[in-house]
């Protein structure tokens, strides 16, 4: 089995969404396709299921689109029947139609055995009942219970019409129904979208353990280091394939780009080393020839750009809160939160301090954002009480901001917010997040859900405050999108309390992590890869209990340190050594867009010099993290 698309381009109206592309799908790959929102991701999987047409480019590449083996594809459906009166359970089933109609065979070769033990109805039962245990049938059943369960849907729901869910519950249903089909190449986008941890997690593991190809594009870094074994980046109109997962992708083209850098640092040294002895000899009769040579040399090496920077055109902000609130910022005392004082969603009882990053996660439902809300004094306690420290100065970001549909620009509706500013302050706060140009004169309500967060966001940061409350601040968002949040949510000198259910994030930015599990909110002063090596780690009974209240702080036992937390540490320390790599390869950019974009530069030997110089001491320095990044890497792999 094997898709192949060579030279392949996608026209809308005209305009290409993808051109002259080079994509293949081969047996049990798992693939994912990574890049910007709006770069072609989803495009791709239309065509390859034929939605969406592939075309030949403008140039005179030859273009093909192959499909060894007649594959069968399985893409969720975009539409649902919502009136269906078959049961979710039926529905369910429908998935096992091979399977069923293989033990409704297997029965009748039974009961034709029972009457005629002949050899002819022997082998045929025989072959049957291999052919069912192959096809998984002995497991089925307690397949599409569990994967029932882990989308959180009960005993009774299987019994339930398919009319009575919930759209959002039906989306759930249909993408269970393809998960459990198992095509011979299947297509997921964005399938971690409104999962909770728990579904998320069963996800991983069925994934992981396909045994057929898939195609799935995702922004769930950690959900792609655990399912894929290949990657491919759309990235300004190109796709690139790379060997292994997310991770890996990341330091291959990494990797890739030092290697051009270095490659064009030493083609500009010889270029300049050749132009000073053209310079030297040029005018000399007896050297002339020698001159002409290096010209030609020159000539054959070409012109020297610098190697195409990572696509990270997105907002780098970075603000200081106004005021450092007191070291006891926030004071949750017995807080009890919900809606029916009889059947609260949880209770919690600590002292968030200044600086502190505190990460909400738990299943969907569990009430992460009633927790903030009664923080932010949207709610009222059940009981107990949220007390603000000398000082503290909230900046709520809300889910619903992304729903603003206002027939303001973006100008205009930041400028109502600080009408004291002057147009130049509003346009230079809009710039550092992104709205450059004339993106500024778009209307809030025809911008995408990614550039109202940062909109929302640009309008909480312009205040500066020194609590940052954020109720699912990725969502919408792509991974370059998230990875700038998290550098500044990382550098940050205030509190933030945050809700996600991306785990990469959680990761990135938070120390602490309030989890909803078990029905009980619980507190741990760790991050989250601490936090799951934990969880994974029952045997080994790592010492990281619980956070006990304040007032009883917790006696730790000396107990040897176990395997995996060792890999916590390894990973703590992988995610310093990038966020260290990502300052130096910003500051890299910077040089080289002035080697390749700066005329006055371009006839100036000692600045080429200067910065090449420059460029030479950020690749020493980087050196070690690079080795030290790889040989952690290697470690944590083995």
């Amino acid at each position: 089995m094997q898709i192949t698309i060579t030279n392949g381009s996608v026209l809308y109206d005209g305009e290409p969404i993808l051109t002259e592309i080079n994509f293949s799908v081969r047996e049990k790959e798992h693939i994912a396709v990574v890049g910007r929102n709006g770069c072609g991701k989803t495009t791709l999987l239309k065509a390859l299921t034929g939605e969406v047409p592939l075309e030949e480019g403008t140039g005179d590449k030859q273009f093909t689109f192959s499909k060894v083996g007649s594959p069968e594809i399985g893409f969720l459906k975009q539409t649902f029947d919502g009136t269906s009166d078959k049961t979710l359970e039926e529905e369910l089933l429908s998935a096992y139609s091979e399977v069923l109609a293989t033990e409704a065979a297997m029965n009748t070769a039974l009961f034709a055995l029972e009457s005629d033990n002949s050899e002819k109805n022997v082998k045929r039962f025989s072959d049957l009942s291999e052919k069912f245990e192959r096809l998984g049938g002995y497991l089925y059943k307690k397949e599409y219970k569990t994967a029932a369960k882990k989308f959180g849907f009960t005993e009774n729901d299987l019994k339930k019409p398919l009319c009575e869910f919930s759209g959002g519950q039906r989306t759930k249903i249909s993408l269970l129904t393809l998960l459990l089909s198992k095509p011979e190449v299947l297509l997921l986008d964005e399938p971690t979208n409104h999962l909770d941890l728990n579904a998320t997690e069963w996800l991983e593991k069925y994934l992981s353990s396909y045994k057929n190809a898939f195609v799935i594009v995702s922004h769930d870094r950690m959900f792609l280091d655990k399912t894929v074994n290949v990657v491919y980046e759309i990235e300004y109109g190109e796709m690139t394939r790379y060997k292994g997962n997310y991770t890996d992708f990341v330091l291959q083209k990494r990797q890739a780009y030092e290697t051009a850098l270095k490659d064009a640092d030493k083609k500009r040294k010889e270029i300049a080393r050749l132009t000073a002895l053209v310079e030297r000899f040029r005018y000399k009769a007896t050297k002339a020839k020698m001159a002409q040579a290096k010209l030609k040399q020159i000539e054959r090496i070409g012109a020297v750009g610098a190697p195409v920077a990572y696509d990270t055109a997105t907002f780098k902000a970075d603000f200081e809160p106004e005021k450092e609130s007191v070291e006891k910022t926030l004071m949750l005392d017995e807080l009890e939160f919900g809606y029916n004082p009889e059947r609260p969603l949880g209770k919690i009882n600590t002292v968030i301090k200044r600086g502190q990053k505190l990460g909400i996660i738990g299943d969907n439902g569990c009430g992460k954002s009633t927790l903030i809300k009664t923080i932010v004094g949207i709610l009222e306690p059940l009981s107990g009480y949220v007390k603000k420290g000398l000082h503290a100065e909230i900046g709520y970001f809300d889910q619903t901001m992304t729903q603003n549909y206002s027939p303001l620009t973006v100008f205009e509706d930041c400028h109502n917010d600080f009408p004291f500013l002057s147009d130049g302050e509003v346009r230079s706060a809009l710039g550092a997040f992104g709205f450059t140009g004339e993106e500024v004169f778009k209307t809030v309500g025809e911008l995408s859900g990614g550039e109202k967060v940062r909109l929302a966001i640009c309008k909480i940061f312009k205040k500066r405050p020194n609590v940052l409350i954020l109720d699912e601040p990725t969502n919408h968002m792509d991974i370059i999108g998230k990875e700038s949040l998290e550098r500044m949510l990382s550098a940050y000198t205030g509190t933030v309390i945050t809700v996600s259910h991306d785990r990469y994030f959680i990761n990135k930015v938070a120390d602490r992590l309030a989890v909803f599990e078990n029905k009980k909110l619980n507190l741990y002063d760790c991050g989250y890869t601490e936090y799951e090596a934990l969880k994974q780690d029952d045997d080994d009974d790592i010492d990281l209990p619980p956070q006990k209240p304040e007032n009883q702080p917790a006696v730790k036992k000396q107990k040897p340190v176990s395997e995996e937390k060792e890999k916590a540490k390894k990973l703590h320390r992988i995610t310093v050594l990038e966020e260290k790599m990502a300052v130096i390869d910003g500051k890299k950019e910077e040089l080289n867009s002035i080697l390749s974009t700066d005329p006055s530069v371009y006839s100036d030997y000692e600045k080429i010099k200067e910065i090449n110089g420059k460029l030479e001491a950020l690749s020493k320095e980087e050196e070690p993290l690079i080795t030290e990044w790889t040989s952690l890497m290697e470690e944590i792999e083995c």
